[in-house]
């Protein structure tokens, strides 16, 4: 199934973020197992490096010193989200990360989960003709998967791909899409409490940030206490942060 957004898209998703202790680690982590490409940086930011992807990704990694790692699966220090990752081989690709430092959480039949030096869960699909580890998209929890897809459809311009019970996905596989697990007791970050830490956040590239922040806050969006020369906070309906990003 396809549900159209409106034609207007408030931005693009510019980039997924990883809040992590040690970025180096985390950075050299995700090179070795996907093939991640480093981006240049400048010497005034420390506290970030940009991963790219063969296929359009970008990840952030952002320095948290008072990081606190998920305890996955429970919701006394939830996940929020997750990648995943396409694999032809799981137990193969979960013994190669595991070399790399991640811990296996879990095994199953079509996938294993895993979490990587920072902690952050991620899961290894099967694909069987997939020769790389891809990454397929990225999963947030909350506690209406329906409400939350449509919300990030209009703000993003993708379409919602996939309803189900419990799960939703907007845009087509191989274009960078978002899916959305219902979670019971559902436990929302409280940016930028360390305590309910946000984990993972998204960065939406937008033209025009007063225009966008209005068409945000229309669409459910809140207003957080945060900002710089080229971005600023907000929280989803289900409480997740993500920042308006522009050229300054």
């Amino acid at each position: 199934m396809s549900t159209e957004p409106d034609r207007y898209a408030v931005g693009s998703l510019r980039a997924v973020a990883l809040d992590a202790p040690d970025i180096e680690r985390l950075a050299t982590f995700y090179e070795q197992l996907a093939g991640w490409q480093r981006l240049p940086t400048d010497d005034d930011d420390a506290d970030w490096i940009t991963l790219v992807t063969d296929d359009g990704w970008r990840i952030g990694l952002q320095q948290a010193l008072d990081h606190v790692p998920p305890n996955w699966p429970g919701q006394d220090r939830p996940q929020q989200a997750h990648l995943d990752f396409q694999v032809s081989d799981i137990d193969a690709a979960a013994e190669r990360a595991r070399q790399l430092g991640a811990r296996l959480l879990r095994r199953n039949e079509q996938w294993h989960t895993l979490a990587d030096p920072a902690g952050h869960p991620f899961d290894l699909c099967v694909k069987a003709d997939e020769p790389r580890t891809l990454l397929a998209g990225v999963m947030l929890d909350c506690p209406d998967a329906k409400t939350l897809s449509h919300f990030y459809a209009e703000l993003l311009g993708k379409p919602v791909t996939y309803e189900a019970d419990g799960i939703a996905m907007i845009g087509e596989e191989g274009g960078q899409p978002v899916l959305f697990q219902q979670v019971e007791q559902y436990a929302a970050p409280r940016w930028p409490d360390p305590a309910y830490p946000q984990q993972l956040h998204l960065d939406v590239l937008v033209q025009d940030v007063d225009a966008a922040e209005r068409a945000a806050l229309d669409l459910g969006a809140t207003r957080l206490d945060g900002a710089g020369p080229d971005w600023r906070v907000y929280a989803d309906p289900a409480g997740h942060p993500f920042c308006l990003v522009w050229s300054a």
